[in-house]
């Protein structure tokens, strides 16, 4: 009997057993290491993403630090000035500990230079806590940028770090000639809005408007879906809210000075957008004048007399009807509630003294002014109608000039008369609609936008300077 052996190597089964594990043991500690720097970029994106609403947190203290204190008092809501940087700081934290560890932000605000805009900078750098697998990468101090806010601290716990820079300006209430939340509709016959500046003697005379100094400012603008120009001429710019449209008549021409002037039909190229996008806030009524004085300062000829003073603070007043024929003299508010008149009619009107203010903050339904109107020799910064939001409407339906202000986002705000007046509206309005359908010469005062209130602080750029 003959017995076969096996020739063949014998461990060759065991070398491809080994082979097949190594394989396999690589495999598997790729995919080990895969799955691990995989958990550590995802833990470390989420602290990094964490550290953004800090970093913003930051920003928004910064903003109403402005609203409250300016650029000149800063100090006295706890910001202190670091002469290194020459910024303003202040550090807080949203939770997990003290300012030098968990979610915390360092943020800082740079006045403006003397002489230089109204822009004041701020900085905020964001720290969130960095995961544990990840803390012997993320520790250390933070760079910085040529001319920007040292960092006040170091949190002792390792952490990721997002970094912005925000320029702010101060954003003027009254920036365009006439502003609504919704329809403007310029229905009047030969209507035409363009600017002047009656601060500024290059673009006035003796500080009124003066056609041959004029320019081209007078800016229309809604948040709403339409502008109808028609037969109406608007030395500037057009705007509505997204995916508006501007309607335009036989005569209408939107355009720079020149284009408008010659007439030209239709509209400049340039002088149309659809980013209209503004948030008007509500009236609120000074607590001064809810306080104020219940009866008139008295009578004179015939008509009632508001007096305040020229100096110091303004003379305050709660009537509950604003009617008649009324002369004021210095520095007055008056605040008319809700369910009070506001109603000039015949030769009735409000007559301001030289040199005198009247600030005028409406509750009642509609205010109606026709007769005389409002006879202000000053600019239109001397004479501003607030309407709260229970004033609905306004109705102008005389012939005579009015110099001033209106900002009621509530209030549909209704022209009629008009004439051959080439001074019947000068200043700017902020209404909840428009509609026009006498003949008015709309000219903006780009003063209010100088010197005139403001919303407050708001941000114009947004650069995302450093993170970690």
């Amino acid at each position: 009997m003959k017995i076969k052996t096996n020739k063949q190597p014998q461990g060759s089964a065991l070398l491809v057993t080994m082979l097949t594990a190594f394989i396999v043991g690589m495999a598997l500690a790729s995919y080990l290491t895969l799955v691990s720097v995989q958990n550590q970029s995802t833990m470390r994106s989420q602290s990094w993403n964490s550290a953004v609403p800090v970093m913003e947190a930051g920003v928004e203290e910064a903003l109403t630090a402005l609203q409250y204190y300016g650029t000149t008092n800063l100090a006295s809501g706890g910001w202190t000035l670091n002469s290194y940087d020459g910024f303003y700081h202040t550090t807080s934290t949203l939770r997990n500990g003290n300012s030098q560890n968990g979610y915390s932000y360092d943020v800082g605000i740079k006045r403006p230079a003397l002489g230089q805009p109204d822009q004041p900078i701020i900085e905020s750098l964001g720290y969130s806590p960095a995961p544990l697998n990840l803390a012997t990468s993320y520790r250390g101090s933070y760079g910085m940028i040529l001319g920007g806010m040292i960092p006040l601290y170091t949190p002792d716990i390792p952490t990721t770090k997002r970094k912005v820079r925000v320029v702010t300006k101060n954003d003027p209430i009254f920036n365009k000639a006439m502003a609504a939340q919704g329809i403007i509709n310029l229905n009047g016959r030969f209507v035409l809005t363009d600017s002047f500046d009656s601060s500024d003697p290059a673009a006035s005379t003796l500080g009124k408007y003066d056609s041959t100094k004029s320019k081209a400012n007078g800016d229309v603008a809604t948040n709403g879906k339409l502008i109808n120009v028609n037969n109406a001429g608007i030395m500037g710019h057009a705007s509505t809210g997204p995916g508006g449209s501007i309607e335009l008549g036989t005569w209408a021409s939107v355009g720079d000075k020149a284009w408008v002037s010659a007439p030209t039909i239709g509209i400049q190229a340039g002088h149309v957008s659809d980013d209209m996008n503004v948030d008007f806030s509500p009236v609120i009524v000074p607590a001064a004048a809810i306080a104020g004085s219940t009866s008139y300062s008295g009578s004179q000829g015939g008509a009632k007399l508001l007096t305040g003073s020229l100096l110091g603070s303004p003379t305050y007043f709660n009537l509950s009807s604003l009617t008649g024929k009324i002369n004021v003299t210095g520095n007055v508010v008056v605040y008319v509630p809700a369910g009070g008149t506001v109603s000039f009619t015949g030769n009735d009107g409000i007559t301001l003294a030289n040199g005198a203010t009247l600030t005028l903050y409406v509750g009642a339904t509609t205010a109606t002014i026709g007769g005389n109107g409002v006879i202000n020799p000053g600019s239109a910064l001397n004479f501003q109608y607030y309407g709260l939001p229970t004033n609905t409407s306004i109705n102008f339906n005389g012939n005579a000039s009015y110099t001033g202000s209106i900002y009621a986002p509530s209030a549909d705000f209704t022209l009629g008369g008009g004439g051959s007046n080439m001074y019947d509206f000068v200043g700017s309005s902020i209404t909840a609609s428009v509609t026009m359908n006498g003949h008015y010469h709309f000219h903006y005062d780009e003063a209010l936008a100088k010197t005139g209130p403001t919303r407050g602080y708001v941000v114009s750029s947004w650069n995302e300077v450093g993170m970690n």
